[in-house]
This record gives C-alpha cells, sequence and structure tokens, in this order.
C-alpha cells in the first residue's frame, strides 16, 4: 500500500496547500510545521512555476514571491529537507510538468523519495501523456495523483487506471480560488469514480469554510484547501504559521464531523 493510501485508512483527510518559497524557505518550513501540528494528514507543496495554468490570482501572487525571494527547483528540495528535520507529514508536490522534464524525471523521482514526498499532483499531465513519468514514479514508489473534474465524463476509467495514492476531483470548472458553491454534478461524479475504481477521493479547488469541509468530506474521503491558506499566510506576515495553523484546526474538525455524520 502506498503511504499516501495508508492515510486514508483510518479517517478522512484534510489536506491543506502551500507555495514553496513564499515568501521565503524559512516561512515555508515554520508553515509546513505548523499545518503538521495542527492536525494536517498530508500538505501538498507547491512547486512555483512561470505558466502555472491551474493556479488562481492567489496562488499566482505566492509564486510571484517565491520567484522575488529567488526560489528554484533545488531550493524546493532544500526546503523539504529542512521539513523532514521537524515533521514526517507526508508530502505530496503540486507541480507543472515541465519542472521534472528539466530536471530529469529519473533524479527528480530519485530525489523526491529520498526526501519523503510521497507523491506528485501534475495539473498540465494529459493522462496519453502520463507514460513518460510513470515508470519513474513506479520506480521510485511515488504516487501520481490525477485530476478529474466535472466535465471528465467518458475518460473518467481512463484518468484514473494508474491511481494508487488518491484522486484530485477539482469541484468546479476554472483555475483554483475561494468559491461560494461548486459543480452540480459533483455528487454524481464522485459516484461514478466509486465505481471505476478504490482510490481515495479528494475534493480541492474553492473550498474555504468548515461548513463547505464538512459537506464535501461526506461526500469524499478528503478536502484539499490552498488559496484560502495562502491567502491567509499572506495576510498574517510572521505571523502566518500560527494563523494558518488555528484555520487547520478548525477545518480538521469539521472534516472529522462528517465522519461521525455519516
Amino acid at each position: 500500500m502506498s503511504k499516501l493510501r495508508e492515510v486514508f485508512k483510518n479517517h478522512k483527510a484534510f489536506i491543506p496547500f502551500v507555495t514553496a518559497g513564499d515568501p521565503s524557505a524559512a516561512r515555508t518550513v515554520a508553515s509546513v510545521v505548523a499545518l503538521a501540528e495542527a492536525g494536517a494528514d498530508i500538505v501538498e507543496l507547491g512547486v512555483p512555476f512561470s505558466d502555472p495554468i491551474a493556479d488562481g490570482p492567489v496562488i499566482q501572487a505566492a509564486g510571484l514571491r517565491a520567484f522575488a525571494g529567488g526560489i528554484t527547483v533545488n531550493g524546493v528540495f532544500d526546503i523539504v529537507a529542512e521539513i523532514r528535520k521537524q515533521t514526517q507529514v507526508p508530502l505530496v508536490f503540486l507541480t507543472y510538468a515541465n519542472l521534472p522534464f528539466k530536471y530529469g524525471y529519473d533524479a527528480f523521482c530519485r530525489r523526491c523519495a529520498a526526501l519523503g514526498v510521497a507523491g506528485l499532483v501534475i495539473p498540465d499531465l494529459p493522462a496519453e501523456e502520463a507514460g513518460e513519468i510513470l515508470p519513474f514514479t513506479k520506480k521510485h514508489g511515488l504516487d501520481l495523483i490525477p485530476l478529474v473534474s466535472p466535465t471528465s465524463g467518458s475518460r473518467l476509467a481512463k484518468l484514473v487506471t494508474d491511481a494508487t495514492g488518491f484522486i484530485y476531483i477539482v469541484s468546479a470548472l476554472g483555475v483554483t480560488g475561494q468559491r461560494a458553491g461548486f459543480a452540480q454534478n459533483l455528487p454524481d461524479l464522485i459516484a461514478a469514480l466509486r465505481q471505476v475504481t478504490d482510490a481515495p477521493l479528494c475534493v480541492g479547488f474553492g473550498v474555504h469554510t468548515p461548513e463547505q469541509a464538512r459537506e464535501l468530506a461526506g461526500l469524499a474521503d478528503g478536502v484539499i484547501v490552498g488559496s484560502a491558506i495562502v491567502a491567509q499566510a499572506a495576510a498574517a506576515g510572521d505571523d502566518a504559521p500560527a494563523a494558518i495553523a488555528a484555520y487547520t484546526r478548525d477545518m480538521v474538525a469539521a472534516v472529522r464531523q462528517a465522519e461521525v455524520d455519516a
């Protein structure tokens, strides 16, 4: 069983996101450690990229702050090395396809494995092209986490064929960012996925309140939150780790309540 799959054995998961290097390496390390101590089950770490097609304005701005601070792919790996001195919380990278391609698939996946990065989310990697990196994720024991959306339709089975960790369900069309509502067919999408995979299902894009987290955790196996945390961290400045930890405790409680309600 993959390291990520093990997280879901006993309970539903809360998965917060932070951008590596925003606004500095030290702040990122402190934030991830704070999230872990607040109860995050998995932390998604964004690897800044120049053309982040899935990211809304909040996360785009975080990437620009990280670039202004001098972040590089090797710098992200250095951040993970520092995180690992303080916590073993499961980590996944959200990266774009060009970064592991240019770094070298084998070298990138090897370094991920050595540092305890358990999986990769690659929003701009079509299922038809996943075969390029899949041999290397398998070789190094990483989960390649597919994304599915409300418009995936007949492609669902193909998209999740190689899912081993969890499946990232995009809750609505468009880029990341806080939303008041989600796709009307989300329950049907989750039900359809249950028919073609036994991998855990996690919902992200737009989730930002405990009420939303509780509702979505009632349908799925986990909830992913990005823009809300990135925005809070930016607003809190030096107090960011404490601020996002308090928020995470509320979101974790909401996800756990969904287990009670089930």
